[in-house]
């Protein structure tokens, strides 16, 4: 596929739009996320690693769903059409902690559309800006990364090397029941995480693909127990799919402040960093 820079220009006229919503941000709904996500369920004494994302989250009728299982292109986000697309990274700044069973405010700005091509491929890159505020108060800002990028080759199985872990490594090993809690719990319908035949016959993977997120949520708790306390700046950034079913290694990365899932093959599938 070859994107011209009219399609291109026509997607980039998306850059600054601006999206409110208004949510009340119920507990028991954090309670859910912190279930779904491997977190402890007394949210009372400490709310769970990127709980946030336990609300506004995007609702479409059946009709709005595209073959894919994510909501049709276009609407708030450009009508990129790149047939697959992904969360491929996130940054936060943790202002304040969240009210409970009180109202917020998310503004969700699109901050930037990119066009890059490569030996990969084709790909478009959306930032897009999230704020989250209540009583008037900055509670978190996130921006998040999603990309779009050409169907390409299938993804090769991925071998179990039989890593050892390490005095500091916390492993895990990510199940289609955990998935299927996850995908719950923040309404994501996307199929290559529940759905096998399409996540191997149409999207390429070798089995049921773990949510980007969900393995950011792990890195964030492992980055709490390792500093004692919730980071005040979080950021991930996703470089190689994880299988569901493999065992995963969170371990410290090669520099200061970082942290890494690794794959059961020795790849690194994710790399974060605190403050």
């Amino acid at each position: 596929m070859s994107l011209d820079e009219a399609q291109i220009a026509e997607w980039r006229g998306w850059i600054g739009r601006s999206e409110r919503s208004v949510e009340t941000l119920h507990r028991e709904c954090m309670r859910r996320y912190a279930a779904a996500s491997g977190g402890e369920l007394d949210i009372e004494a400490a709310q769970p690693s990127l709980g946030h994302w336990a609300y506004f989250l995007p609702t479409v009728s059946d009709a709005g769903i595209g073959p894919d299982g994510h909501p049709k292109r276009g609407g708030f986000l450009p009508p990129i059409t790149l047939p697959r697309r992904m969360f491929a990274a996130g940054s936060f700044d943790f202002q304040q902690p969240l009210l409970l069973d009180a109202e917020a405010e998310l503004i969700a700005t699109i901050r930037d559309v990119k066009h890059r091509a490569g030996k990969s491929g084709e790909l478009v890159l959306i930032e897009l800006d999230r704020v989250l505020s209540q009583q008037g108060a900055v509670r978190i800002v996130e921006r998040q990364t999603i990309v779009y990028r050409e169907a390409g080759a299938p993804t090769p199985a991925v071998p179990d090397a039989g890593l050892a872990a390490g005095p500091d490594d916390e492993q895990w090993l990510p199940g289609p029941v955990d998935l299927f809690r996850f995908s719950a719990v923040t309404f994501n319908s996307h199929r290559i995480h529940y759905d096998l035949p399409y996540a191997t016959g149409e999207e390429g993977y070798p089995g049921l693909v773990v949510h980007g997120p969900l393995t950011a949520t792990r890195l964030h708790r492992y980055a709490t127990r390792r500093l004692g306390r919730a980071p005040a700046r979080f950021e991930f950034r996703a470089v190689a799919p994880l299988v569901c079913g493999q065992p995963v290694l969170l371990r410290p990365g090669e520099i200061k402040d970082e942290i890494v899932a690794v794959r059961c093959d020795g790849t690194t599938a994710m790399i974060a960093s605190t403050e």
